[in-house]
């Protein structure tokens, strides 16, 4: 079973192979989707992380997932060496360099405690995989051509790993280095990291990403993680074991 809704401002898509598929759990993993959306959009005036920027919430009167959210993002910066912070230039909190990734991750958690084991759980193509496809082999994740969005340029096979991909091709330059906020990023256009799951994959895709053409540097030095990057120039680089994921096509 798989359906595609648009919440959080993305489509977001989960497809489950297991043979005990129901509607009922695919609307529990949107229903749950939808509640992070009102704790943590931005954009809408209500929700808990706008009040908290209008001071209109104490710290001490934050939910149990926005403490979550906050500790994360603080041991994320600390991780990163700095390149990882909610607070933007302006002043303001934006978590969504993290929420997206642990929104998934938490997504792929609630279909494993419900006794689901193959499936993969897709929002605005960060992507959490588990177990098999509907025809019993790994799931397959294309890497877009981030000067050309229509074309896949490379096809990774997961099973279990997260994969998210950090650029501007999409949503412009929304990324800003937190250790210089006037220096914008020019020298890469595209950074692909697999991890042991979405969160750890899309909290060090955004760092990674901030830190330019070093940050697949950085990625190298993750145990347990592989990256991709597309500089300015069209020239991909690649991690020494993000070979393993692609898919020979001759075989």
């Amino acid at each position: 079973m798989k359906e595609t809704r648009i919440l959080m401002g993305m489509p977001i898509t989960v497809e489950i192979t297991d043979q005990n598929t129901n509607k009922k759990e695919i609307d529990k993993i949107f229903n749950y989707f939808k509640s992070v959306d009102r704790r943590f959009s931005t954009y809408k005036e209500k929700s808990e992380i706008s009040l908290i920027n209008k001071d209109l919430i104490k710290k001490e009167d934050f939910s149990s997932d926005m403490r979550e959210i906050f500790s994360l993002s603080e041991e994320t910066n600390k991780l990163t060496f700095g390149y990882f912070n909610i607070k933007t230039p302006s002043g303001i909190y934006d978590p969504s360099g993290i929420v997206k990734g642990w929104a998934i991750y938490k997504a792929s958690c609630i279909l494993k405690k419900d006794g689901f084991k193959n499936f993969y759980v897709d929002a605005g193509g960060d992507i959490q995989t588990s177990g098999k496809n509907s025809v019993g082999k790994k799931w397959r994740v294309g890497i877009r051509n981030p000067t050309n969005i229509d074309e896949i340029i490379k096809i990774l096979e997961l099973s279990g790993e997260g994969v998210a991909t950090s650029g501007t091709y999409i949503r412009g330059d929304h990324i800003y280095n937190p250790n210089n906020t006037d220096c914008n990023i020019k020298n890469i256009i595209s950074l692909t990291v697999i991890g042991p799951n979405i969160y750890e994959a899309d909290r060090f895709a955004t760092a990674a990403y901030a830190m330019g053409i070093k940050g697949i540097n950085f990625i190298e030095q993750l145990e347990g993680f592989e990256g991709y990057i597309i500089n300015n120039n069209s020239i991909a680089v690649l991690t020494s074991g993000f070979e393993k994921y692609i898919l020979n096509e001759n075989v």
